[in-house]
């Protein structure tokens, strides 16, 4: 995993332009952290305190600024447009209906449009800045409903943050590839637009074969970008279904290695042991992370046996106020403090573990660059009010400072934001 903190501290060649005095590490000890050219510049015990901005952290929790690897922003607020039924469908006990629901959530995407698309998504983006969720990945639908209108709004919300959230926009075919015609031509002309990676849903699919070629498909156009792909798998309750395992293999057989991501995996709740254990190794080789969204869903990947197996895996958001989910607002601390109840990962150690899955372990899995909180790294940190990682879950509540790219994010601004109205 990527390095939590690095305390070399070499004379500083310029006056920083931001220094952190009083910041509490995760392993307890209080440090100073310097920024300068939107990097850490700076780790040491008592720095020299001259530069153009000087904040106290009076002891509270600094760390690396948090991840959200999946959250469907194309859909975000759009829940008064639809009836429960989805909802419904979705999260009944046993997810038989979870293609059900993606059909009944489709009737919103008639109504798609950039101009409506986009102040909802900034809004959500704004909340994403309060919370210190300056990584997003986001997911667009392309289809022939939604056209390219998602993406469109995407792109766009992904310019008017640069430099304080980064967006990864992903070009996603929610309602399938073989199934709906049409929808393939669109992936292209997603790419060819300017999305950073291909999505993919191979298990909504009539048959296995139509499967294999959806992911097949979509390794071809990440192969001719040189993008990454995120793949939701087996998102529904059938014991039988195995685009996990068809996704891994093309991985291993493409040499793509460490550069797909696997989202829900649902079905992997149903497993039996056996098999189980077989596709942990599968994962293994193929270097594929997990994003677990338990608080979406009554299903979940089996996160403690994978961790237990060294599969990485992260947690995300999802939705916010769509046909699958009423809540959330792009606090990942609230997603893992969600998730610390619904999978039973209450020690010490594990709320360590979870706030990985939000951090650290959520920027592996996207590839982030120069993430973490060492020198040279990207300055991309959050101040919390909280002296720990339990502490920091217990509340949830936003970091008391957020910095992007080593400046000061304009919470008051970014509040403005997030309370405009919804649209339409």
């Amino acid at each position: 995993m990527i390095a939590n903190v690095s305390r070399e501290s070499p004379a500083m060649p310029s006056l920083p332009d931001l220094v952190i005095t009083n910041a509490r590490m995760r392993s307890r000890e209080l440090v100073d952290i310097a920024m300068t050219d939107g990097v850490i510049s700076a780790i040491g015990d008592r720095l020299d305190h001259a530069a153009q901005s000087v904040i106290d952290a009076r002891g509270g929790l600094v760390t690396s600024a948090f991840v959200n690897p999946h959250l469907h922003l194309c859909k975000v607020s759009t829940l008064p447009m639809m009836s429960e039924a989805a909802l419904e469908a979705y999260q009944g006990v046993d997810m038989t209906e979870a293609a059900k629901a993606i059909e009944l959530a489709a009737v919103v995407k008639s109504s798609y449009d950039a101009s409506w698309i986009i102040p909802n998504a900034r809004r959500a983006v704004a909340l994403a800045a309060l919370h210190g969720n300056l990584h997003v990945r986001a997911f667009a639908d392309v289809d022939t409903k939604a056209r390219l209108e998602g993406v469109k709004a995407l792109l766009a919300i992904r310019e008017e943050f640069r430099g304080i959230v980064e967006i990864q926009v992903v070009a996603f075919p929610q309602d399938g590839l073989l199934r709906e015609r049409g929808a393939d031509g669109l992936m292209c002309e997603a790419m060819a637009s300017g999305a950073d990676v291909v999505g993919g849903i191979p298990w909504i699919e009539a048959n296995e074969q139509d499967m294999r070629r959806h992911i097949d498909f979509c390794f071809d156009l990440a192969a001719e970008h040189g993008a990454d792909i995120s793949m939701l798998l087996d998102d529904v309750g059938d014991a039988n279904m195995r685009t996990l395992d068809m996704m891994a293999r093309a991985v291993i057989a493409r040499g793509m290695e460490g550069r797909a991501l696997a989202h829900h995996c649902r079905a992997m709740a149903l497993y039996p042991e056996n098999y189980l254990r077989e596709l942990m190794v599968l994962l293994g080789k193929a270097r594929v992370s997990v994003v677990s969204d338990p608080h979406t869903g009554p299903l979940h990947a089996r996160v403690k046996q994978l961790l237990g197996a060294g599969i990485n895996v992260c947690l995300g958001q999802d939705d916010i106020s769509d046909a699958y989910y009423p809540l959330g607002r792009n606090n990942m601390l609230e997603v893992a403090f969600l998730a610390s109840h619904l999978l039973w990962m209450t020690k010490k150690s594990e709320l360590e573990t979870l706030y990985d899955m939000i951090t650290t372990r959520a920027a592996a899995a996207l590839g982030l660059e120069r993430y973490g909180l060492g020198l040279g790294c990207a300055a991309n940190l959050v101040i919390l009010d909280q002296g720990d990682v339990t502490e920091a879950l217990r509340f949830h509540a936003p970091p008391r400072v957020v910095i992007s790219h080593g400046r000061v994010v304009d919470t008051d601004r970014m509040r403005a934001l997030a309370e405009a109205a919804i649209v339409p």
